[in-house]
């Protein structure tokens, strides 16, 4: 395996999680602005009170673009077997 083959794998992968997390990265901030401008017109200084919507959000976002994900990685790692499979054979 060539430095630029295994440059190409970790490229991807990196790539691969980043497009996965994305969704769920994006929701859990916009939820937490949200919270938080909020709080903030409302004076409500509570720091629990973020927690509660932002976990809910996040979890209904996994469940929502839960198969999209598993079907990534799944195509994701047939790929890579699939590549490992040439490159030693």
């Amino acid at each position: 395996m060539s430095i630029g083959t295994a440059a190409n794998i970790v490229q991807t992968g990196v790539l691969q999680v980043l497009i996965i997390s994305a969704p769920v990265l994006i929701i859990g901030v916009t939820v937490g602005l949200i919270i938080s401008i909020f709080q903030a017109t409302t004076s409500i200084q509570e720091q629990t009170l973020t927690f509660v919507p932002k976990i809910a959000a996040i979890l209904a976002s996994i469940a929502f673009f839960g198969p999209w994900m598993l079907a990534s990685m799944k195509q994701y790692t047939l790929n890579l077997l699939n590549m490992i499979s040439q490159i030693g054979g």
